[in-house]
């Protein structure tokens, strides 16, 4: 029974090590938008590094200096890569300060690689801090980039990311352990009093203007609505009403006639409000952000 208790054990440590270990893929996402080099620049010195590493593209249309929608969008999409992934993310006002430069390992054992300025704020909740390093820029830091103060995208985070993707340095060299604390930016979360859910809009379907709140499913579940029925939806900005109508639950958008409001679970599981093939955001004049917030009430 020692014996059987100890193989098991062994697995387990093994498979816990395994989570995260580098995988070799590296997924990029920035504001620098694909007008310039900017991106191909990070790219070219991951290569650098090693030849072999499989880059993707996270987005890189993250409207200029908005450090929530770059968190946001890493809270979308890194748990649909496997463990063991790197990621950048390089929405960086501040380039060139004194804010810290880091690498976060996250419990489901990714890693993440930007400045600490509210970029984490979404996947630290999510999915947990295992462990954060302040990037040592004496050793991971791009040769004779030194005098560059305004693009460390290319010259820190890519040049980083491409060493511990690559197993040219273990996690432990990124640099400095850090308290796992990260800098949060403050938004109203989903929680509901008796028939009333709360929530945040923070993010909008950007192609078709559709709002994403981040009130899940099992919130809405929770005060008795059902698809079929009519809701009260307002949607506020800094104590100002923008919204407020009754529109009614269905499960997709061909269920009401063309130009009608709708609301519905989107793909990850949260109340969501669209126009029929029209556009929500444009008509109402609604935006995204951590200061939109919306109500849901049966």
């Amino acid at each position: 029974m020692h014996t059987v208790y100890r193989f098991f054990l062994l697995i387990s440590l093994f498979s816990a090590k395994w989570a995260q270990a580098q995988n070799g893929i590296v997924v990029f996402q920035s504001d620098f938008g694909l007008k310039d080099g900017a991106v191909s620049a990070m790219k070219g010195v991951a290569l650098g590094v090693s030849p072999s590493l499989k880059l993707f593209d996270l987005t890189h249309e993250i409207p200029a200096y908005n450090i929530w929608e770059a968190a946001y969008r890493l809270h979308q999409t890194v748990t649909y890569y496997p463990a063991g992934t790197v990621f950048v993310s390089v929405c960086d006002p501040g380039v060139g300060t004194e804010r810290r430069s880091v690498v976060l390992l996250t419990k489901s054992g990714h890693y993440i690689v930007t400045p600490d300025n509210g970029t984490l704020t979404l996947v630290a909740e999510d999915l947990g801090i295992k462990e954060i390093r302040q990037i040592d820029e004496a050793v991971n830091r791009r040769r004779n980039s030194g005098a560059s103060y305004t693009f460390h995208g290319r010259d820190v985070y890519a040049y980083t990311a491409a060493r511990l993707a690559a197993h040219v340095i273990t996690f432990a060299k990124v640099g400095p352990k850090l308290p796992n604390n990260v800098v949060r930016i403050l938004y109203q979360k989903a929680e509901r009093s008796g028939n009333v859910v709360k929530g945040n809009i923070p993010i909008l379907d950007i192609q078709y203007g559709n709002a994403w709140s981040n009130i899940p499913k099992s919130l809405i579940d929770q005060i008795g609505v059902k698809v079929g029925d009519k809701i009260r939806v307002q949607i506020s900005r800094s104590d100002q009403t923008v919204y407020d109508k009754s529109i009614r639950l269905v499960n997709t958008f061909g269920e009401v006639p063309l130009g009608d409001d709708v609301a519905y679970i989107n793909s990850l599981l949260n109340f969501s409000i669209a126009i029929n093939q029209e556009n929500f955001s444009e008509k109402y004049k609604v935006a995204s952000g951590p200061e939109w917030l919306i109500t849901v009430s049966k």
